[in-house]
């Protein structure tokens, strides 16, 4: 006697062996013995054999057609055999065979859309309905699944859909794995055996590397577009006192948002009155506000080559910038020194409009304002009739002490031999960069003249307003460093804490707040301190241990991460197109770390064969490799030692560059284009000072 049985969902045949109450022994084809419940033991036959049995219960299966099986099906609940008699048997009293019957199961187990199970062998035909909706899927499925293979089959020919093309970044970088776009890309990948993104750029899916990277950047960071809502920049009150000073600021040409400019007063009379002036949106632009929610969706400036998206729309930038010829709203810290020792006896917080006499360019002077001319004006040499020579010397003087006191509580000095590399497309107007624009490369010196006095005056504005939050009890964004031992990062809090990196006690960022959120958070519950007083903790905007702030802390270390890891890839794109519009094969470059160098005269790491072992410091030329333009990867041969072995500075004697752990780590590529770019890290104080990366026009 045979037995035709479900086993987890699937039918099997063989020998009853043995049966007991609940259960048989059944013997298989095979020769294996299982145990099967005597429920799911839906035939007993004697003939044919179980092989056969099956194989023609299935065969005929195929031939059964549902739509009419559906008709003839009771509208009650029947069994398999039922159907097989009424579908089959031209006589309803004759049973059918038992190929027919176990034609009927296979058909009504296989088509769950046409008949529900109701049990073992027991079926109820689907509602007519139901029934019609679920025909309809399995129609949009076959049309989707056709779909699919002509889009992979028109990827495999080098064409890219327009419907793929639509999908580029979502199926790249955030794909719906169910989606008809995303299961082509991979079926045409498998039958072509290449990578998806090989692929998609094969089939004129992405324009070029420049895009590529540009339009990743904005479909993960701006994936509503990089558009402004309209808005009406508000203005301060109207009855702000004027400042009695002539204030200056230093940037480059390309900069428009003027966040800070300087005043000096007293020169000659044995007492300076240092003035800090930093523009003041928060006068006007209220927590909560349509322009705040604008600040805070982007929360910082985007910088690049060429181009950059603001913070904030472009009116309302102007309305706050420190233009030249205005008097503009300004949050203004005055210190008072004595000129002879430069110790400082006060400092006072005011609101009040300043006067803004000159917007001064690094590009245009800093050929004129140069260490020698310092040196010269410092030993008593006249400074000659540059605008604003005299206020320069004194605060390049008082630059250079208060960098010296800082170095102390540091523990060494700073050191930041790299210089700035600035960077300059040919597009005219600013226009968006299409990438095969000329790219010219420029060097600036870290801690140039100008640089190191704007640097040290945000520095200390942001450290002497950080400690005057904490002592009126108010938090804020403070950013510190427990120590400077390898590994310890730079950190944002709302707590006032030592930042080891910068050498004070004391740090919120407060001098951007056209480019920088967190600057105009931090205006904001400086000017309630100003307004009033001690009890500025019971008005201001966000009161101790408020959890909007650290809310909008998380947000920003994640936003401005992306935005400078972007900043320094899309640097290193240009960098690399610099090579290729130069012809240029080979380089000098200095070993600092593994096998990586760094180019001497260009801001471009990159691994080279034959750097391993080699000292820190040691300088050689190297022979370079293909450009990989949409990983941003180069490599490179080490050809020739350029300095002597006797000469060379071993690994643990040689000094290292406060950033060498920093940003250039980011810079050592490849990029990888299936992952988020890395963070850019601290770079020290040339981007804590509340200043960008010099190298992105209109940064500083």
């Amino acid at each position: 006697m045979f037995v035709l049985f479900e086993e987890a969902g699937k039918f099997l045949a063989g020998r009853i062996l043995s049966e007991a109450d609940s259960s048989l022994q059944v013997e298989l084809d095979s020769g294996k013995r299982v145990k099967v419940k005597s429920v799911n033991a839906l035939l007993r036959f004697e003939k044919p054999a179980p092989a056969e049995l099956v194989a023609n219960g299935h065969k005929l299966s195929e031939e059964i057609e549902l739509d009419l099986a559906w008709e003839f099906a009771s509208d009650d609940e029947f069994g398999f055999a039922d159907l097989a008699r009424d579908y089959f048997s031209a006589d309803p009293a004759k049973p059918a065979t038992l190929e027919q019957q176990a034609a009927a199961l296979f058909r009504l187990f296989d088509s769950p859309h046409y008949f529900r199970r109701a049990g073992k062998g027991r079926f109820k035909k689907a509602p007519a309905d139901i029934l019609q909706l679920a025909l309809a899927a399995i129609e949009k499925k076959k049309q989707v699944a056709l779909q699919i293979t002509q889009w992979a089959a028109e990827l495999a020919e080098g064409n890219c859909p327009q419907p793929v093309r639509e999908q580029l970044y979502k199926i790249l970088f955030k794909p719906d794995k169910n989606s008809a776009e995303y299961k082509a890309v991979v079926e045409a990948s498998r039958n072509t055996h290449t990578a998806p993104l090989d692929l998609l750029q094969r089939s004129g899916a992405i324009a070029s590397a420049y895009q590529f990277h540009w339009k990743r950047f904005l479909f993960e960071n701006f994936p509503k577009g990089t558009g402004f809502p309209t808005l009406q920049a508000p203005q301060p009150a109207g009855d702000l006192p004027l400042a009695a000073v002539q204030a200056f600021s230093i940037d480059d040409s390309s900069t428009t948002e003027i966040d800070d400019a300087l005043s000096v007063t007293g020169l000659g009379s044995g007492t300076i009155t240092l003035g800090i002036h930093i523009a003041a949106p928060g006068l006007a632009v209220q927590p909560g506000s349509a322009i705040d929610h604008v600040g805070r969706a982007r929360l910082s400036t985007v910088y690049m080559p060429g181009y950059k998206l603001t913070m904030l729309p472009d009116d309302i930038v102007q309305s706050y910038t420190l233009q030249e010829g205005r008097n503009c709203p300004a949050l203004s810290l005055y210190i008072t020194l004595d000129e002879a020792s430069l110790a400082i006896s006060e400092t006072v917080t005011r609101i009040e409009q300043v006067p803004i006499a000159s917007n001064l360019r690094h590009d245009v002077l800093d050929s004129t304002f140069t260490e020698a001319f310092f040196e010269a004006a410092h030993a008593g040499h006249a400074a000659g009739d540059q605008p604003w020579a005299s206020e320069l010397t004194f605060l390049h003087r008082l630059a250079r002490h208060l960098k010296a006191q800082r170095e102390v509580v540091r523990g060494k000095p700073e050191n930041f031999n790299r210089p700035d590399y600035n960077f300059k497309l040919d597009n005219p107007g600013g226009r968006e960069p299409q990438g095969d624009e000329k790219v010219s490369i420029s060097i600036r010196l870290r801690g140039a003249p100008l640089d190191l006095i704007v640097a040290e005056a945000m520095i200390l504005a942001n450290s002497t307003w950080g400690q005057w939050l904490a002592d009126h009890g108010l938090p804020g964004i403070y950013r510190s460093q427990a120590s400077l031992a390898p590994g310890v990062k730079v950190r944002m809090g709302t707590r006032s804490l030592p930042h080891a990196g910068l050498g004070v006690k004391s740090y919120a960022w407060s001098t951007s707040p056209l480019r920088r959120y967190t600057d105009l958070v931090n205006q904001w519950q400086i000017i309630a301190c100003v307004q009033h007083g001690r009890t500025a903790a019971l008005v201001a905007p966000f009161k101790p241990k408020d959890a909007e702030l650290f809310s909008i802390i998380s947000s920003f270390d994640a936003a401005y991460s992306a935005y400078n890891g972007f900043q320094s890839g899309i640097e290193r794109y240009w960098t690399l197109k610099y090579l290729q519009q130069n012809n240029l094969t080979e380089l000098t470059a200095t070993a600092f770390k593994d096998n990586l160098v760094r180019a001497d005269d260009l801001p471009l790491v990159l691994p080279a064969a034959g750097a391993a072992g080699l000292p820190r410091g040691a300088r050689v030329k190297v022979r370079l490799g293909e450009i990989d333009e949409m990983t941003l990867d180069i490599g490179g041969t080490v050809t020739e030692r350029l300095d002597t072995v006797a000469g060379a500075t071993s690994p643990e004697a040689a000094p290292v560059d406060d950033e060498d752990d920093g940003e250039a780590e980011l810079a050592s590529g490849p990029i990888s284009i299936a992952v988020d770019m890395q963070d850019a890290g601290d770079a020290g104080a040339a981007t804590e000072t509340g200043t960008a990366p010099t190298a992105a026009p209109g940064a500083s």
